[in-house]
């Protein structure tokens, strides 16, 4: 026997599923000869590409990982004191590895289908509870992407809340955190919002204010009562925006007791690992009259079909795919799963934990203030919650040097320095603290007490600052504190919860494909989970090398020039192109170009974020096959020529199909002087077998959430960078703390320099261990597995679109218009496959009653029949509709989806067997997943909106029905 021992395992066989046997069998039932053949079918010849991707050799998981310890190890732990709205945590280990660490909380969608999404939902109210409760506001929402972007989002709804037209003055504290005044800054200029950054002792506001916004605790420290300062600003009807450390609210007066409308921040303190910058969970608080107005997802109480307590998303009319350029905001992903950390974190130590440790890290800032004092520095903060400031003159250098000899970071702005401490902090903290501030004046620990001095540590909050308002007093907060409750409370929501564990999710053009362990293991290591993203830039060489490997794999990937890591939602990166393309425009002297042509089909967040960067937006038609009417495109360019800034194009096209002219399309736009933004929502079909810059566009954004396997979390994280051409290299975003600015960048786009920085990881790891070879066949099979549903599920549900040879790209639209005139609607479709078992595919985007499908390449054959047997069995219940043999109101798809109590009832009154109704194929008597509710009751939820948990004697509806 001769034996290989050159044999390396590939990482692309564990993620590609289908093996020869089946790729054979999948290629016969669609009838092509080869894999090769089908692309050829597909994708259009004059944009392929010449030749392969130039990327590494791919890694085998083991290889990978251990080359990753050594890139982990270029990174310096060291312990931060750094703060500006990053802090150390401890993030509880029952939390970490069974929600952070576990595919069962981070693999699942968007919770649109409420009946199966009833656990995560669960936890996010219990997230808005916890934010309501400490800010001392009337509503939440269910998170944003960072404490920057949530700002934004609040001087954008002051600004549309404004009852004078005129006013375009937003006064801003000059000590709110400088990242978030970049975001404001970005923010302001479409608008033409003036921002006026001052002290808001001394401002004078006037009728030319819409909004204000501070910083509590400020951003150098100090607490201020700014109770009069809110008084002011409503008196001349100006709106107040509070920015607030939501751990500093368990011992400080809440904003809502003082005069806040809205109030934001982030939740990172609460049990969320810094990670280099992300992702982290913000909130959003505001009055219940600006319900409506609220950027983001609000999660509702409802009741289902049998009256029961159910959970789904409510005021869904604001969403963008709805709304378009009217919404909101255009938040696509929030950070539900770090949300869930949070609201986790807060349930498994309840008011009295969380007091606890608030009072604990406000006592460690007192003691290491009244020990600094006696080796001469004089604190500066009259009134503090965690954060000193000392001006130390020419002693800065040298405490900055020891400071790093101990390994640890300060925050320096010239002679001043912050001591931001946090959950971690010590005793031997601040014994080592006090060791470098006394040794550059040549005193030492034997001088001071520290001991005696823990012993009379007193708050300097004012009385009239502290708290005396009760929060997290719902059950919830205070049941599951021990490790075993806490287990068993995680794993009851979890298995309310289906998720990618459980069956394949075909959400169209959401892309929900494998998540691979290899990739999310390194998350969680502290080489770089523990890293503040403002530390010095020789502690970070690990995530320099991974995030300078993964911008010149990506710029490889899509023909680019440059990446901007820095967006950290889809959405994002679509606002940040925009804005570089603005910007390349004004550069020239030609800023009276404003005009975006947006086709019909385009996403939703397109027109959303066309809207916040201050664009005219033109719709251009679609022809009856689905792709852009050349003719009309060409019409609208020729006629807003003088003023065109750009097209957003979507390629693949939303309707899953490659367009044969759009070479020419982009050829059209170029001719007018204007730029190409391409949506890179639908990269899964072109790594690797063409490329954004091959189409002709300038600036694509990547969602890494899809293509590159980082997960949904339940709605969030995401990742959305975006590659450039050469000539917009200059104008990608910079950051104010971190120096990552280019010649004419602009202003950030996200809080942190590098976005979600930590959840690059998992991009980096999918690239590496694929390598070209196997990411290109990741694209072709994605490819094979579309067109095999599509060819087993035509002959019973119209295929909305296909290419010219009859294919269709990575996804397909199944048409179900033709059911209503027999009473079925394309969501009784959807709610009827959770009794198969599966998560429905996109519904009624982008267009109305159809279902949009996306397999991915990570499915096997198995999986994909297993779906189509669903689909066909239903196809046949709504047949029986259409053939008078079943009742057409009282039928297995509108009374869809049943539970297991409904179906295990005594009283049985439908005209089809319990078995039809749970078990109607054989698969579901071996592995059945249940819906924990009927359906949900939309109209009722937001005719009567409850956006926290509501007390133990309403969860059956006494008060509510």
């Amino acid at each position: 026997m001769k034996l290989n021992v050159f044999y390396k395992e590939a990482f692309e066989t564990r993620h590609i599923a289908p093996d020869l046997q089946n790729t054979q069998a999948m290629l016969k039932s669609i009838g092509a000869d080869s894999l090769d053949a089908l692309i050829n079918q597909t994708v259009p010849e004059n944009i392929r590409l010449k030749q392969a991707l130039n990327l590494p050799e791919p890694k085998s998981e083991f290889e990978y990982l251990n080359k990753l310890r050594q890139t982990a190890s270029k990174n310096k732990v060291y312990k931060s004191y750094i703060g500006q709205g990053y802090y150390d945590v401890i993030v509880p280990a029952v939390i970490q590895r069974n929600v952070l660490e576990n595919p069962g909380w981070y693999t699942q969608y968007t919770p649109y289908q409420a009946e199966i999404s009833q656990g995560r939902l669960q936890a996010l109210l219990n997230f808005q509870t916890m934010v309501i409760d400490l800010t001392g506001m009337e509503i939440a929402n269910a998170s944003l992407l960072d404490e920057g972007t949530a700002a934004a989002e609040a001087m954008f709804m002051q600004y549309s809340l404004r009852k004078n037209q005129n006013a375009k003055s937003y006064f801003v504290s000059e000590e709110v955190f400088p990242q978030t005044i970049d975001i404001l800054k970005t923010r302001a200029q479409p608008y033409g919002i003036t921002l006026i950054i001052g002290n808001h002792q001394t401002a004078e506001l006037n009728e030319d204010f819409f909004g204000a916004l501070v910083q509590y605790p400020a951003g150098q420290g100090a607490v201020y009562n700014y109770g009069e300062f809110a008084t002011a600003a409503h008196e001349k009807d100006i709106k107040l925006t509070v920015v607030a450390d939501l751990m500093s609210l368990a011992l400080l007066s809440p904003p809502g007791e003082w005069g806040a409308d809205i109030v934001v921040g982030t939740t990172q303190r609460f049990g969320v690992p810094m990670g280099f910058g992300g992702p982290h969970a913000a909130y959003f608080a505001t009055k219940e009259v600006y319900k409506r107005s609220m950027p983001g997802r609000l999660i509702g109480v409802t009741i289902d079909a049998h009256n029961n307590y159910a959970l789904r998303m409510a005021l869904q009319t604001r969403e963008q795919h709805i709304r378009r350029d009217k919404a909101t905001s255009n938040i696509c992903t929030a950070q539900a799963l770090l949300a869930i950390m949070a609201g986790m974190y807060a349930t498994y130590h309840g008011p009295q934990g969380i007091k606890a440790i608030a009072q604990r890290i406000h006592g460690m800032a007192v003691l290491l203030s009244k020990a600094l004092a006696q080796f001469g520095y004089q604190q500066l903060n009259e009134s503090y919650f965690d954060t000193l400031k000392f001006s130390v003159g020419d002693l800065v250098n040298p405490i900055h040097s020891e400071a790093l000899n101990n390994q640890f970071n300060l925050n320096y702005d010239g002679d001043i320095i912050t001591i931001a401490l946090d959950e971690t902090t010590r005793l031997h903290d601040i014994e080592t603290i006090v060791k470098v501030f006394g040794k550059v004046k040549a005193k030492t620990l034997n001088d001071i007490d520290i001991y005696a001095l823990a012993e009379e540590v007193e708050s300097t909050i004012p009385v009239s600052q502290q708290r005396t308002s009760d929060f997290l007093t719902h059950p919830v907060f205070n049941t599951h504190h021990s490790e075993h409750e806490m287990l068993r409370y995680i794993k009851s929501l979890e298995a309310k919860d289906l998720s990618l564990c459980h069956s394949m999710i075909p959400l169209g053009s959401c892309t929900m494909k494998l998540n691979a362990t290899t990739e999310m293991i390194p998350v969680t290591w502290p080489e770089f989970s523990s890293l503040h993203p403002f530390s010095p830039a020789d502690q970070t060489g690990g995530y320099m090398q991974i995030m300078a490997e993964l911008n010149t794999w990506l710029a490889e990937i899509t023909g680019f020039a440059a990446m901007s890591l820095q967006p950290n939602a889809g959405a994002q990166g679509e606002y940040a192109g925009l804005m570089v393309i603005r910007a390349y425009h004004h550069d020239r002297g030609e800023q009276h170009r404003n005009v975006v042509l947006i086709p019909s089909s385009a996403h939703g967040t397109n027109p959303a974020s066309a809207a916040m960067a201050g664009m005219k937006i033109v719709v251009t038609k679609c022809d009856e096959r689905g792709n852009i009417d050349v003719a009309d495109l060409r019409a609208k360019a020729e006629e807003h020529a003088a003023n065109l800034s750009c097209l957003m194009v979507t390629y693949p096209s939303t309707h899953g199909v490659f367009e044969e002219s759009i070479i020419e399309i982009c050829d059209i736009i170029h001719k007018h002087g204007a730029q190409v933004y391409m949506d890179g929502a639908n990269m899964n079909a072109q790594v690797g077998l063409t490329s954004p810059a091959t189409i002709g566009a300038d600036v694509c954004h990547l969602n890494l959430h899809k293509t590159f396997c980082i997960p949904h979390g339940g709605g969030g994280p995401g990742m959305g960078p975006i590659g450039v051409a050469s000539h917009l290299v200059p104008y990608l975003p910079g950051h104010s703390v971190v120096d990552i600015n280019h010649e004419k960048s602009i202003h950030a786009v996200s809080a942190a320099p590098w976005g979600s920085a930590s959840i690059l990881l998992i991009s980096h790891a999918y690239v590496a261990m694929m390598g070209t070879k196997g990411l290109t066949r990741a694209t072709q099979f994605a490819i094979l597995n579309a067109n095999y549903i599509k060819s087993r599920l035509e002959q019973h549900y119209p295929v909305l679109y296909a290419g010219a040879n009859g294919r269709c790209a990575h996804e397909m639209i199944l048409d179900c218009r033709g059911f209503k005139n027999f009473g079925i609607e394309v969501t009784d479709v959807a709610k009827r496959l959770m009794d198969y078992g599966f998560h429905a595919p996109t519904v009624s985007f982008p267009v109305a009653g159809t279902l949009m499908v996306e397999p991915t390449e990570s499915e096997p054959k198995e999986e994909l029949d297993r779906f189509c047997d669903a689909m066909i069995a239903i196809r046949a219940e709504i047949r029986a509709v259409e053939e008078a043999l079943i009742d057409g109101k009282n039928n297995p798809l509108k009374n869809a989806p049943h539970t297991m109590s409904a179906v295990t009832a005594s009283d049985w009154d439908k005209p089809y067997s319990r078995e039809q109704a749970a078990f109607a194929l054989p698969y579901l008597k071996q592995n059945k997943f249940w819906p924990s509710v009927g359906r949900v009751n939309d109209t009722f939820g937001d005719r009567t909106l409850i956006c926290s948990c509501p007390p133990v004697t309403d969860y059956e509806f006494d008060v509510l029905v």
